[in-house]
């Protein structure tokens, strides 16, 4: 339980850190004053890559928690 644990924050720290854009995007908006642009189109880019990593997540632990249900019964 506990390397469940530890690696399910690992893992949440490296996801927050993440810098998500390609190399053009990134020549582009590097470019810019400000860099209040760029921090937007990484955020998005990451929030976009969140979604259906949440959502299949949720879908294995529904599942994985009624297996278990139906198996100790």
């Amino acid at each position: 339980m506990k390397n469940k644990v530890f690696f399910f924050l690992i893992s949440f720290l490296f996801f927050i850190k993440a810098n998500a854009q390609c190399a053009m995007c990134r020549a582009v908006l590097e470019s810019e004053e400000g860099q209040t642009t760029a921090e937007g189109i990484n955020n998005g880019i990451v929030y976009l890559m969140a979604i259906p990593y949440i959502l299949v997540g949720g879908l294995g632990f529904f599942i994985y928690r009624k297996y278990f249900k139906l198996k100790k019964e």
